[in-house]
């Protein structure tokens, strides 16, 4: 069976736990970087804030979101609330593209208007501790976010990884400023960075998009699901239909099986639970609907030329025959 992702369902309530230490991380970094950019008054570093403050912004919105799909199913929405994650993630990828544009418009000014940059050692020391401090947390998010099925979480994770790697740019032109003085390589490294965060928020806004079409599960979850209805059903069912969607951290499974058209209801409603008992077990939160389909009937089998009669009503003679063998038997010895 291939392996899958078989963590249980958390609450969001657990998960919020996360996004409060993004929202924390985000204060502390746009503060940090924003006071970097004030002392230098490096366009970079200036691009840099901006971008921390779309994290800022980002984490409330996936509290909100978070909140939302933890909702349980309504009147409204019978199958839950779990797309509000895809929408979180599409509004975090729409405001990088804002910040995007700022940064690079903000660079082509500056390489306009040059402006020379000032106490870039202490600008490049804020930098630093604020970078470190968006990769730690950013590491934990993705990584929890993989394993809880959140791409709430994991979307907010990569894009604090993404500040860090704008950071990192940012630091290399800073760096590059304080060895050799060209000031221009300021507002071109802002423009990279800005081009680079576009990247990103076309990623998050493309897979938000695809989840809210009703992508199917990865294909190492379907290959799971075959596998575990092939183990339950065994050589006498067919499995001709499976269909999967995912809707935030939810599973869902349309599952057509064809039973032996002589099975009971009850015996075919028996095999479908424990489809649906199995699936739940090998990929935990997975809500699964199993349609029985009858097979064709046991063609009866035609009994020896001349008898006039078929195989089963020979049994039945055949059966019958001991019975009333032994009651001629029993006559004469009762007599």
């Amino acid at each position: 069976m291939t392996d899958a992702t078989t963590d249980a369902p958390v609450s969001a309530r657990f998960l919020m736990k996360f996004m409060w230490l993004s929202v924390f991380t985000a204060l502390a970094t746009v503060v940090i970087k924003g006071v970097a950019a004030a002392i230098t008054g490096s366009v970079g570093l200036l691009s840099d804030a901006l971008e921390s403050t779309v994290n800022l912004v980002a984490a409330v919105v996936a509290l909100w979101a978070l909140r939302l799909s933890d909702k349980p199913a309504d009147h409204n929405h019978d199958f839950g609330h779990g797309k509000a994650e895809y929408m979180s993630s599409a509004v975090e990828g729409s405001l990088i593209f804002v910040v995007a544009a700022a940064i690079i418009i903000s660079a082509i000014r500056r390489i306009i208007t040059p402006e020379p940059v000032e106490q870039l050692g202490l600008g490049l020391l804020l930098a630093v501790v604020a970078s470190v401090l968006n990769g730690v947390v950013g590491f934990i998010l993705i990584r929890k976010g993989k394993q809880y099925r959140s791409i709430t979480l994991e979307a907010d994770g990569r894009h604090l990884m993404t500040d860090v790697m704008t950071s990192v740019g940012v630091l290399v032109g800073v760096g590059l400023i304080l060895l050799t003085g060209w000031q221009v390589l300021d507002p071109i490294v802002a423009i990279v960075v800005g081009i680079n965060i576009l990247f990103t928020g076309y990623k998050l806004v493309r897979r938000s998009v695809v989840g809210l079409l009703d992508a199917a599960l990865p294909p190492e979850e379907v290959e799971t699901i075959r596998d575990t209805i092939g183990d339950v059903t065994g050589r006498e069912v067919e499995l001709t239909d499976l269909r999967t969607r995912e809707s935030g951290r939810q599973r869902f499974a349309q599952v057509t099986i064809t039973v032996p058209g002589g099975w009971t209801v009850r015996r075919s409603h028996d095999l479908a639970d424990a489809v649906e008992d199995a699936v739940d077990e090998a990929l935990p939160g997975t809500t699964t609907v199993v349609h029985v389909e009858p097979g064709q009937p046991a063609e009866p089998t035609t009994a020896p030329a001349g008898t006039g009669a078929t195989s089963a009503e020979a049994s039945d003679r055949a059966a019958d025959k001991p019975v009333a063998e032994a009651s001629d038997n029993e006559g004469p010895a009762a007599s």
